[in-house]
């Protein structure tokens, strides 16, 4: 049995008291939904310690501010998930080497069922389909870091919610909930991370998972007037911890994984509160509010959802 790796810090750590002792100078780093939410908390600890940090968001504008905003070198480009055109634009554009990749960026819970362009559905394409185009195209970069690159893959608990249904991405046989299809691409969030550390960590490239907690911030945007609320009351008469996270807090987890000396080499794990969460056993997953289900770590699922996924992108079940 594998032993959970456990570290100094937890639910209240923030994402600069994790890099506070840390020298990131030299070291290149990209930061998908820069702008906003964590992603922004992300980009400042991490440049304020001396990385070059490139936020790939889709308002440009909104992007200089934020950069404007922070101590060190931020750098914005622009970059719309659901346009693969736009994840190949932005990856002909990158010059060099890339240390760590963070996809970050993602939407949750639309209420009603929306399909790209391409006719995938729309939190899918966002939060999986996008950033798994964009990791397999900086691949190459990425196999070039001097000393190993990570990619940082967030997730959420509202994996609980769905495995991913092979069968129907889309939800063109069965009814489409917001959180069953939030669930399904926050669960290939996770494989993501499992199919990336199987097929790369020989070119010393290792990809993890987490939850960033529960934190206010525009990714609920789609959500009802008091959803939030009411998850906080439901949970306290659960007798669960009711506590919000800061933006700060909530980046701590992915700053961690991008960072942290202790978790060189390793990849394919789901950490949550900075430390590695225990996987539930089957059966648990429903109303879970920690751990990782059994099925966000199956390497059979990672592989399937890999060929499909190269599949989506143009790629055949071919190449990287």
């Amino acid at each position: 049995m594998t032993t959970l790796i456990t570290t100094p810090f937890g639910a209240e750590s923030t994402a600069a008291e994790v890099v506070a002792e840390l020298d990131l100078s030299g070291r290149r780093m990209v930061v998908t939904g820069g702008a906003s939410g964590i992603g922004i908390e992300t980009a400042r600890a991490l440049a304020e310690r001396g990385a070059e940090v490139t936020i790939a968001v889709r308002d440009s504008g909104a992007g200089e501010r934020v950069a404007a905003d922070i101590d060190g070198d931020v750098r914005v480009a622009p970059l719309e998930l659901t346009d693969l055109d736009s994840v190949r634009a932005f990856v002909e554009a990158w010059q060099g080497s890339l240390d760590v990749l963070i996809n970050n960026a993602g939407v949750m819970a639309i209420a009603e069922r929306e399909l790209t362009e391409s006719g995938l559905e729309k939190q899918f394409a966002t939060n999986h389909v996008g950033h798994f185009a964009l990791a397999v195209g900086l691949h190459d970069a990425l196999a070039a870091a001097e000393h190993g690159a990570r990619i940082v893959s967030v997730s959420s608990s509202g994996h609980h919610g769905s495995p991913v249904v092979f069968d129907d991405i889309n939800f063109e046989r069965r009814e489409y909930t917001p959180f069953g299809a939030y669930g399904q691409s926050k669960t290939a969030n996770v494989l993501f991370a499992v199919g990336a550390t199987d097929r790369w960590s020989g070119e010393g490239i290792f990809a993890n998972a987490l939850m960033p907690g529960g934190i206010a911030t525009p990714l609920q945007r789609h959500l009802p007037p008091g959803w939030v609320e009411e998850r906080l009351r439901e949970r306290e008469e659960a007798g669960s911890p009711v506590a919000m996270k800061s933006p700060e807090q909530g980046a701590a987890t992915s700053v961690l994984l991008a960072t942290w000396p202790q978790l060189e080499g390793v990849g394919g794990r789901y950490f949550e509160d900075c430390n590695e969460a225990a996987t539930l056993e089957p059966g648990q997953e429903q109303g879970a509010g920690a751990g990782v289900a059994a099925y966000a770590l199956d390497r059979g699922d990672a592989d399937r959802l890999w060929g499909l996924s190269l599949e989506l992108i143009g790629e055949g079940r071919a190449g990287v």
